[in-house]
């Protein structure tokens, strides 16, 4: 199995339409998944528990008359993290302490100060009082995703957390259960799709409305997390799984192409970048891949995405690299040069930034500690990991003693009559001394 991957110099004239090109992408939610999912959300809405078993039956193969069917107890959850083999739970836990660790150096305090005239200001923090937390199930095991979205709303005093996940044709997979254990999740419901959404965003008899709903899912899900903002909040709408590297040359290429591999396995639509100023390097890469690629049991996958994704790229400079990563603005940043401190200040856009040759992103993935939860499709230019501070508020106080509500309502007074708002102007007058 032979590869072919596009490849361009930042030294081509035309360098910026080739980048637009490469990095073009559109959601693939028409207006046939729009409609599906808007009679979806309507019909839970409307109907609750009901809807709710009506669509799990229908769509995961199920034959449940009751939600109570669709509900895993604490026990359940711990007996999966006690019967886990003894490798996978130590694993299991070891991600889940650095996780929890990593994230509580996120942790915000309130403050407040006085000013002279007695008048306080402030801020306060307060926890969301319940969070949602998608996780898709099935075959597929995501326990990682578990830890990545429960941990940091536990670590942030989220009351409580619910899980949803989908079990297909009533296939539960214990490492995700085990996960739900590890990671302090309060309840999980095995239900999925657009309706676990709309019942989480509405909540029913069961299924109790949440404040936010973050995690990853398929279209459905992703269209009706976006339908239901507004109600509840939402991490992300996000988009394929992506990673750039820049390499001066000097990795092995057997290790760079594997990095490459690990975003390009997740999807045909994942997409995975090479920058170097080494063009000889990029062949040496490209023949890696070509080498290692029938060793890969996702080879299809892979193949499919480097493809019509991925891209081999010539920086004619460290400069020109630099600004291939912001315009980028990638989810994943392998940084594979020999003093990645010296690259960072210019880093401006990048939502995880892996540093060093040995800080392979996989590492990020499971276990390193920070979230895994990252900005795609560009959106590192003004977004963030998930992390404490999104399932935490912040409210501002404001305590005026009388003479700071006397001066500060000649100012106040002042700008509400510039406005022609007289009542905003005369509520502040009130106050002022004589």
């Amino acid at each position: 199995m032979t590869i072919s991957i596009r490849r361009f110099s930042s030294a081509q004239d035309d360098f910026a339409s080739q980048m637009d090109t490469l990095l073009a992408w559109e959601a693939v939610s028409d207006a046939g998944v729009q409609q599906a999912v808007t009679d979806i959300v309507n019909n839970v809405r409307s109907r609750g528990d009901a809807a709710v078993i009506e669509y799990t039956n229908k769509f995961d193969r199920m034959s449940v008359e009751s939600m109570a069917e669709l509900e895993l107890n604490q026990q359940q959850l711990q007996e999966a993290l006690d019967t886990l083999p003894e490798t996978q739970r130590e694993a299991l836990i070891k991600a889940a302490d650095r996780v929890r660790a990593y994230h509580e150096h996120q942790t915000q305090d309130s403050w407040r100060y006085t000013e002279a005239d007695g008048t306080v200001l402030g801020q306060k923090i307060t926890p969301m009082d319940r969070v949602g937390i998608y996780v898709p199930g099935g075959k597929a095991a995501y326990p990682s995703s578990v830890l990545m979205n429960a941990i940091p709303a536990h670590v942030a005093g989220v009351q409580e957390i619910i899980m949803v996940v989908p079990t297909p044709g009533g296939e539960l997979n214990q490492l995700v259960l085990a996960a739900a254990a590890a990671a302090g999740v309060s309840r999980v419901l095995t239900i999925g799709g657009a309706q676990a959404v709309a019942a989480l965003a509405y909540g029913t008899d069961t299924v109790p409305g949440v404040d936010k709903i973050v995690g990853p899912g398929n279209i459905f899900v992703a269209t009706a997390k976006r339908m239901v903002f507004g109600q509840v909040g939402i991490d992300m709408i996000a988009g394929p799984s992506e990673i750039l590297v820049v390499c001066d040359g000097k990795t092995d290429p057997d290790w760079i192409a594997m990095d490459l591999f690990s975003q390009a396995e997740h999807d045909e639509d994942a997409q995975s970048i090479l920058v170097s100023t080494d063009s000889d390097f990029l062949d040496q890469v490209e023949a890696s891949i070509n080498k290692l690629l029938p060793t890969m049991e996702r080879q299809d996958i892979i193949k499919t995405s480097l493809t019509d994704r991925g891209a081999l790229i010539h920086a004619s400079s460290d400069e020109d690299a630099i600004a291939i990563i912001n315009r980028i603005a990638p989810e994943h940043l392998e940084l594979s040069v020999e003093d990645p401190e010296a690259w960072l200040p210019n880093v401006r856009h990048a939502g995880a930034i892996f540093m060093g040759r040995y800080t392979a992103e996989a590492l990020g993935d499971y276990c390193a500690g920070p979230n895994h939860v990252l900005p795609t499709s560009g959106t590192a230019r003004f977004s963030s990991p998930l992390g404490v501070y999104d399932f935490q508020k912040r409210s501002s106080l404001i305590m005026c003693s009388a003479d700071g509500a006397s001066e500060l309502g000649k100012t106040a007074s002042t700008l509400a009559r510039g406005e022609f708002l007289t009542a905003h102007a005369r509520s502040a007058e009130y106050r002022i001394k004589d």
